[in-house]
């Protein structure tokens, strides 16, 4: 059996590594038309930074050390140029010519290409992608010589991480980014944390927007938006998405859907003989079943392991499982994460579902260092199967994300998430974990106990109903909705009678700063006969989903040289 495998890192290595484990006798052979064939591409955004210091430090094997562990031949600087499937032969572009090399089973992990837009200017030496060891030692050596200014077209995971380190090192950054809010794979209440906290960390943050032209100058450059902005960069960083790296195989009758190598439940192409894996194949989302390429390591590695089975132990072999895009990225003190399906994919859906938020502590309040996590979960309705989640905070993120994308693949419902028996000690989490709160708060929903009401019917509610604002007098005058009733929520029972006054018949739609408060205050208002709906999320989330305009819309009546300091604990 010889085996070949075109392209390297996460997916191709993954195959070649366990396709030898399986099979001591095979011939392996890897291809990549790099300088290295196995390294971290992850970690090039921190090695600009100068968090990972050495380029060596990216290198996760070399040739000699795949060679001596796996008896692996591994051929770098060996491009593939053509494919004939019939006589199941390769093409490949050397440093010393043209030769061809046969398979018997042929793996394609050729990854996937930074898009270029056609703008004009994108050939400039101060335009660099973060795509290769060799993109990041070039911006690297760029920065060395005293760049000052940066503009990263895209603000999608690597863009936010080139942003984040590039601010690190001194310069002005500007991110800007077409669609209407940072990492568009996140809903708009959690991004916005993140465009906070780029501001905080002093990245200027331009959305809405496209370039429309990088105009190359002697000392910078100048990228033109569409707006008319002008902004001088020592350094422009191109992030605005990837393509699949399939041209030639297209050619050559692999069958791809805009790009994607169309692949099987067990990674097989539309050729006998030929799979393929990776960045550059289709892969289909568990959620909603739709098919498209997922440009993350995790799946290309467990899918590389799973194609080598299929080749060498096909009665046996697993079918590589749908994807749930889990996904996790740090941005100055903030970390924000997500799994599973959005709002918008399940509208794309005929999925009927819930969304809740909540902002639950890290780990127990009265415990130093408690950091809030807001966090959101979409859920199924009727049965509760958990559909999505995402989050953000300081702290306890990555840990309830993990848990929660767990908890999909395992087809749960919210439910089960109560009843999921988490470690608990002071300084790590809660006796009621945010994943055990998450699964409380959503089955009082499907059973009724809990209406909720959501940010965007905001103007139906105060069109129709009664605000009911049941956070302290000092939160309330902090910012309150116009027109809202504010009773605290210790003072409720004594007060219902102003209730019933103030709502002359119509529903009660109570708020608080997270949530908590506005439960009980709505179970106490839904047992003395009011139609009643707590805001999820409270404040919060209404400060989160609105953004900026949240100060247009809220009226503050305190003031500001007597406000109240920030509290100690997470707001309840």
């Amino acid at each position: 059996m010889k085996i070949v495998i075109v392209g390297g890192v996460a997916g191709g290595m993954s195959a070649a590594a366990r396709a030898r484990r399986l099979d001591e006798s095979a011939e392996i052979v890897v291809l990549d038309r790099g300088e290295h064939v196995s390294w971290a591409s992850c970690g090039l955004p921190y090695h600009v930074g100068g968090e990972i210091p050495e380029t060596d430090d990216l290198l996760v094997q070399t040739p000699d050390k795949l060679r001596a562990a796996l008896n692996l031949d591994v051929r770098t600087r060996h491009d593939v140029v053509g494919l004939d499937t019939a006589s199941r032969r390769l093409t490949v572009l050397t440093d010393d010519g043209t030769d061809t090399v046969d398979y018997d089973a042929l793996i394609l992990s050729p990854g996937a290409r930074a898009v270029r837009p056609p703008l004009d200017g994108l050939d400039s030496s101060r335009v660099h992608t973060l795509r290769s060891i060799d993109d990041a030692t070039a911006l690297r050596e760029q920065l060395d010589r005293g760049a000052g200014r940066a503009v990263v077209l895209g603000a999608g995971f690597i863009g936010l991480e080139a942003a984040e380190t590039l601010a690190a090192r001194g310069l002005d950054v500007t991110v800007v980014e077409l669609s209407a809010h940072v990492l568009p794979p996140l809903e708009h209440e959690v991004a916005w944390r993140v465009t906070a906290e780029l501001e905080r960390i002093g990245v200027t943050v331009r959305t809405g927007l496209a370039a429309t032209a990088v105009e190359q100058g002697a000392d910078h450059d100048t990228v033109v938006l569409a707006d008319g902005t002008r902004l001088p960069a020592d350094v422009v960083v191109l992030s605005v998405g990837v393509r699949p790296d399939t041209a030639v195989f297209e050619q050559a009758g692999i069958a791809t859907d805009r790009g994607a190598i169309m692949i099987d439940e067990h990674g097989r192409t539309n050729v006998d003989g030929v799979w393929a894996v990776g960045d550059a194949v289709t892969s289909t989302d568990a959620v909603t079943g739709l098919r498209r390429p997922v440009a993350l390591a995790g799946p290309a590695n467990r899918a590389g392991r799973l194609v080598a089975d299929d080749i060498l132990r096909p009665a046996t072999a697993r079918p590589l499982p749908p994807t749930l895009s889990t996904a996790v990225v740090r941005v100055g003190e903030l970390t924000a994460a997500a799994t599973g399906a959005d709002r918008a994919a399940l509208r794309a859906t005929d999925v009927y579902f819930h969304t809740l938020h909540l902002h639950p502590s890290h780990h127990v309040g009265w415990f130093p260092g408690a950091e809030q996590i807001h966090m959101m979960i979409h859920f199924r309705a009727g049965d509760g199967v958990l559909l999505g989640a995402q989050a953000v905070g300081r702290a306890g993120v990555d840990k309830r994300i993990d848990v929660l994308a767990t908890a999909i693949r395992g087809g749960m419902t919210v439910a089960d998430l109560v009843d999921l028996d988490l470690a608990y000690a002071p300084p790590y989490g809660a006796a009621k974990d945010p994943v055990n709160l998450a699964g409380m708060a959503a089955s009082n929903v499907l059973d009724g106990t809990l209406h909720i009401w959501h940010v965007d019917q905001l103007e139906e509610v105060r069109r129709d109903a009664l605000v009911l604002d049941v956070r302290s007098t000092a939160e309330f005058a902090s910012g309150h909705i116009p027109g809202s009733l504010n009773i605290p929520h210790t003072e409720l029972r004594e007060r219902l009678d102003e209730v019933t006054a103030a709502a002359k018949g119509h529903p009660v739609r109570v708020l608080c700063a997270s949530g908590v408060r506005s439960n009980i205050a709505h179970r106490v208002l839904a047992q003395a006969g009011f139609d009643s709906a707590s805001l999820s999320g409270g404040m919060l989330t209404l400060r989160a989903a609105l953004g900026q305009a949240a100060d247009d819309l809220l009226v503050s009546t305190a003031p500001t040289e007597t406000a109240d300091p920030a509290p100690s604990r997470p707001a309840r």
